[in-house]
């Protein structure tokens, strides 16, 4: 994303979301408990909308996504989103599921990896989120669930018809987006859905020890990887490699490429400046 801003000004209040920020990690989480984090149309609207902020600012290394209370996200909510959706006409539907792509889109192109730490539910648009992370940390009490079709809507919504195939295959993505049945966090973690699967009541303190790893990392080369890792994914193997070489010749030619020649040489840590 864009650095350079227009005349929107910076915010630090979002009614719908709590974010603390310390030391390159940020914190987001989503705070509706008594909800089970049930998404609204103005959460979807801030989750976007912090990410593009986070995003310009350059401040931010990593990122941990999670849910107050008992439970991750339960997905859009019935009685705010489902209720008004039915008496939208087409355009003011078109508008909404947009923004809601728009929110994944956030969560894939922001420079810094994306960590989802998930306890309870994860369910529809709340399934998304987490599967639109670069990282999904999970305890046992963890269960997915893409409802969409229960509902009687495409199982591909947000994206997830094109990211479940390439994290689980195709085989594992027809049948959670077809069926819409739960898939607890052992499972989860047999089919590659999960990154780490923790001791209970652990996800949180993971994924922030996670996020923590890799915002005192090189955050320059975790940034382009993560644009690599989406960029690819449907390149032919030419045009993947030639692009693997340019970022790499540029990588090349910055400061935290030259910070490991003289740590190494040194025999010390590098001390990475994501330049």
């Amino acid at each position: 994303m864009s650095p350079f801003t227009g005349s929107a000004a910076r915010t630090s209040d979002w009614e719908h979301l709590r974010v603390q920020l310390a030391d390159g990690v940020a914190t987001v989480t989503l705070a509706r408990p008594d909800k089970l984090n049930a998404l609204t149309f103005g959460a979807y609207a801030d989750l976007r909308d912090l990410l593009a902020q986070l995003s310009r600012e350059r401040s931010v290394r990593a990122l941990v996504l999670a849910g107050a209370g008992c439970g991750f996200c339960s997905g859009g909510d019935v009685d705010e989103i489902i209720g008004d959706t039915l008496s939208m006409d087409t355009a003011q539907l078109l508008d909404f599921n947009r923004m809601t792509g728009q929110v994944v889109r956030a969560i894939r192109e922001c420079p810094f990896p994306v960590v989802a730490a998930v306890h309870g539910v994860a369910a529809g648009a709340g399934a998304v989120l987490a599967l639109a992370a670069d990282f999904r940390v999970a305890d046992p009490s963890a269960r997915f669930a893409f409802l969409f079709t229960r509902v009687g809507l495409s199982g591909g919504d947000m994206g997830a018809a094109y990211l479940l195939p390439r994290v689980v295959g195709l085989g594992h993505a027809t049948r959670l987006l077809m069926l819409g049945e739960p898939v607890r966090a052992a499972e989860a973690e047999r089919i590659g859905l999960l990154s780490e699967l923790t001791a209970e009541g652990r996800a949180d303190e993971a994924a922030l020890g996670l996020a923590r790893r890799l915002a005192d990392g090189p955050a320059l080369a975790h940034a382009q990887t993560k644009a690599l890792l989406t960029a690819e994914l449907d390149m032919p193997l030419a045009a993947a490699v030639e692009l693997d070489a340019s970022t790499q010749a540029l990588l090349m030619n910055g400061e935290d490429y030259a910070e490991f020649h003289a740590a190494f040489t040194e025999k010390r840590p590098p001390q990475w400046r994501g330049r």
